[in-house]
């Protein structure tokens, strides 16, 4: 059964409050104290993303390949500009 209300539009940067408070996960999580990402599988397959420390804050909705491409150029080492 789908989580989500069908009457509600699944939309980038709603408020993640919309989807649920069932289903988030944290995939990683480092020494910052709790400070970061969970994500949920959608029941379509696209992937919501909220701040952890937020979490009535806005949802980013990705789709799978989106996703995908992300975690595998970082895994690739495309997104360590951001570190430096």
């Amino acid at each position: 059964m789908d989580r989500i209300n069908p009457r509600h539009r699944v939309y980038n940067g709603m408020p993640a409050r919309e989807l649920g408070a069932v289903g988030w996960h944290k995939p990683w999580s480092g020494g910052n104290g709790g400070n970061c990402l969970e994500a949920m599988k959608l029941a379509d397959g696209r992937i919501a993303v909220r701040q952890s420390t937020d979490p009535d804050g806005p949802a980013l909705i990705y789709t799978t390949a989106e996703m995908t491409a992300f975690i595998e150029g970082a895994k690739a080492g495309e997104a360590d500009f951001l570190l430096s």
